[in-house]
């Protein structure tokens, strides 16, 4: 046995998109992933970058809204910023989701990844950053820079267009 635990322990499997939004219609869930496969073969197969909050909002967004618990993510990012992989690595509740600074450092490492993009979902809709959302960037982004990765935005998702921590000098 390793003393060292499964570096993906974390990772959750993704649900069904029953599950994730309930209160879609199946032919809207269908819309949705077909959005999802358009987004990540346009980006995920490292030929773009995603270059602003916009972008990386709008991809987020298709990723993360209307689920009804927490979900912290990490898009991973090579050295010209793009998109290596994206994660979900923690699940919440409502309104909480524990994440764990040494998991992501793990996940950033075995990807190999100069950058990150940090994101989560508010169910309640609500997309102001509270002080636990400040408070985890900050210990994220301190973790990550001894490891010389940049944390290049924190995106909330929820109704409307989303906070980016970036654009409001938060990072």
């Amino acid at each position: 046995m390793s003393m060292y635990p499964n570096p993906h322990q974390f990772a959750l499997p993704l649900e069904p998109e029953e599950v994730r939004r309930p209160a879609l219609a199946d032919d809207e869930r269908t819309l949705v992933q077909q959005a999802i496969a358009c987004l990540e073969a346009r980006y995920h197969v490292r030929q773009e970058t995603l270059t602003n909050p916009q972008a990386t909002r709008d991809y987020l967004k298709l990723r993360l809204a209307g689920v009804p618990y927490e979900v912290f993510a990490v898009l991973l990012l090579d050295n010209r910023h793009r998109v290596i992989q994206y994660r979900e690595l923690f699940r919440g509740t409502i309104d909480a989701a524990s994440v764990h600074p040494r998991e992501v450092v793990r996940l950033v490492l075995d990807a190999n990844a100069a950058a990150v993009v940090l994101a989560h979902n508010h169910p309640s809709g609500v997309t102001e950053p509270s002080q636990a959302d400040v408070r985890i960037t900050t210990r994220l982004k301190d973790a990550l820079s001894l490891i010389d990765v940049r944390v290049l935005d924190h995106i909330i998702v929820g109704e409307g267009e989303g906070t980016s921590f970036a654009e409001r000098g938060l990072l």
